[in-house]
């Protein structure tokens, strides 16, 4: 007796990439992956209401560094809460931010999955590499930051007016250390921006190179804003890392160029301006064959005589 298997039908990703959905087929996709997006959020959300008191303690040990924040048995003191709420508050934040981390490889799969019918073969590949870059870029940015607030708050407390306690407002002390981490990361992905613009063709290597100048002002005049302390060592360390992670992604870009053969083009050293030689040797020109003349263009044509017609003798009448 043959059991009768049930054929698959294709996935949602098949249809979309084929274009066979309609587009009350894609709204339905689109709930249903921002449905599972939220649910892996709020997983995440569980996992960090638990991880929230861990983590606080690690955002607060710049704070318990600096002098006169510790009691004569050494312990650090306390952050202050100026509401009933805000211990709450300030947990169920931190939750949601460690959710969005913990839940990002489901949420990311989810909106990957739903764009990537929409690109070509290329394009997915180069985004899988630029994504596997950004999050390693963005990471390494939060450690820096969380390193130039550990030594920038030392120096901001000791240049500050003097006499006063070193207590803070824990909403605010929090909300500027995530700050910072947020800001330095999404500065780390500025080597990505250029090597999209390269990958595209829209920039060559050389033309990133020749804006190492004004790459290494805008770095130092961000890093100059961002960092909270006003001595050099953060600005500069902020500074140089985004100075070395350009000449990285320029050196990138000439090994893309190379690999794709940009720069040799027939026209590939000469300048915009520059005027293109000219070969001015005369070519000796043989005489043309003769041309007989031909009447004009709307001349009357002679008109032949008509022939004889011959008659025969059965018509004579």
């Amino acid at each position: 007796m043959a059991f009768g298997l049930k054929k698959r039908g294709p996935s949602e990703f098949e249809r979309a990439a084929d274009g066979s959905m309609t587009l009350m087929e894609h709204i339905r996709e689109l709930r249903n992956r921002l449905f599972r997006a939220s649910l892996a959020i709020v997983a995440g959300l569980a996992a960090g209401f638990w991880l929230a008191d861990p983590v606080f303690l690690l955002l607060k040990r710049p704070y318990c560094r600096l002098p006169d924040t510790t009691d004569a048995l050494g312990h650090c003191q306390n952050l202050l809460a100026l509401a009933p709420t805000t211990s709450f508050l300030l947990k169920l934040k931190l939750a949601l931010w460690l959710g969005l981390i913990i839940g990002g490889p489901v949420w990311l799969y989810q909106l990957w999955a739903f764009i990537a019918p929409g690109l070509h073969r290329h394009e997915r590949k180069w985004a899988y590499v630029f994504v596997s870059i950004a999050a390693p870029l963005f990471a390494a940015g939060g450690v820096l930051a969380y390193f130039v607030v550990d030594k920038g708050l030392g120096f901001l407390m000791e240049s500050g007016v003097g006499g006063l306690s070193n207590q803070f407002e824990v909403t605010a002390y929090v909300g500027f250390v995530t700050n910072m981490i947020l800001l330095f990361g999404v500065a780390f992905e500025f080597p990505l921006i250029l090597l999209m613009l390269n990958f595209t063709g829209v920039a060559s290597a050389r033309r990133l190179l020749s804006w190492w100048r004004v790459v290494i002002f805008v770095s130092f005049a961000f890093a100059a804003i961002a960092t909270p302390d006003p001595g050099p060592f953060g600005m500069t360390l902020l500074a140089a890392a985004l100075s070395l992670l350009y000449f990285v992604a320029v050196g990138v870009a000439f090994l893309n160029d190379k690999r794709r053969g940009r720069g040799k083009e027939i026209y590939a050293d000469v300048a915009d301006d520059e005027v293109s030689p000219l070969d001015l040797s005369a070519e000796p020109v043989e005489a043309g064959g003769r041309v007989e003349a031909s009447a004009p263009i709307g001349a009357p044509q002679p008109i032949a005589a008509p022939a004889p017609i011959e008659r025969r003798y059965d018509d004579m009448t």
